[in-house]
């Protein structure tokens, strides 16, 4: 409820703030006695889509720390604590990255890496996970996500969906007016935008973001064999993550907030392949085993 409850009120506050934002900047006022401002929408719909994007990016790390309870480890108490610092701080060397913030947090196996920069980036990893596999594997995922920090793929993604977004957002106006345009054709009173507008608008929107979503999951996909093909270079060979990814098959992955999932070293159930954020292990163990 906690992780519903913020996901809900994060992207209330980045609405209302970009909602604001455009005011000020006059691009919503992209409707106009003359017809459709192209201009100004494509201003809107970039805000929007761009906006929303990289807001949900900068808040990412202390999202992702609140909503699991990540605990940074600032002062290694346990060998456990010594032995992640460690092998991170290796791997970051070898990934020519800045040492990112360590952390571990209760739940069931998983592992994820976020943030807004590689110079600001988190690698965390659930107590279920550490408990499930051995150091070998443990380091491989470790490995996977420092990976996904060097390849700079949180800043990838956020880019994408805001290129998507802003599609999104222009085409379903241009859509909503001319279908509005179209059933208020022979109305003499048409001074502004109808319920035609209102209605094809919402159901575009609803449309074409399916179909963005399709693309950004799309490209997570690819970024998955990127991150494991990255660990088994670091490690010098590909087993301890076929391992990994291998004893990942037989657990149930714990499940990670809606802006952190797409960061887990395994993606939760999904009732359509074409959103998923994570390719099936067996496809990636099927990948590094033919590498």
């Amino acid at each position: 409820m906690k992780r519903i409850l913020l996901f809900l009120a994060t992207n209330l506050a980045i609405m209302l703030v970009l909602s604001i934002t455009a005011s000020i900047l006059g691009v919503n006022r992209y409707l106009t006695a003359n017809g459709l401002n192209l201009t100004a929408l494509l201003g809107f719909s970039a805000l929007m889509g761009f906006g929303g994007a990289f807001i949900s990016l900068w808040l990412s790390k202390p999202i992702a720390k609140w909503s699991t309870g990540a605990q940074v480890i600032d002062n290694p108490q346990t060998e456990l604590d010594n032995w992640l610092i460690g092998t991170i701080a290796r791997h970051s060397k070898l990934a020519g990255i800045p040492m990112p913030e360590v952390a571990i947090y209760q739940g069931e196996p998983n592992a994820f890496a976020t943030g807004a920069s590689k110079n600001s980036a988190l690698v965390a990893v659930s107590t279920g996970l550490l408990q499930s596999m051995n150091r070998n594997e443990v380091e491989a995922v470790l490995a996977h996500e420092i990976a996904h920090i060097a390849n700079g793929d949180m800043v990838t993604l956020t880019l994408i969906q805001g290129v998507v977004n802003t599609f999104v957002t222009f085409l379903a106006r241009v859509v909503g007016y001319f279908v509005d345009q179209m059933l208020r054709k022979n109305d003499e009173q048409n001074s502004g935008p109808g319920l035609g507008y209102t209605v094809t608008v919402i159901v575009c929107d609803i449309l074409f973001g399916i179909l963005a979503s399709m693309i950004v999951m799309w490209f997570s996909r690819q970024r998955e064999f990127r991150a494991d093909a990255g660990a088994a270079k670091t490690l010098g060979t590909a087993q301890p993550m076929i391992s990994a990814l291998q004893r990942l098959s037989g657990l149930a992955a714990g499940e990670l907030p809606k802006n952190m999932a797409v960061s887990g070293i395994a993606g939760g159930s999904n009732w359509m392949a074409l959103f998923s954020s994570h390719p099936p292990l067996e496809e990636r163990i099927a990948a590094l085993q033919n590498k």
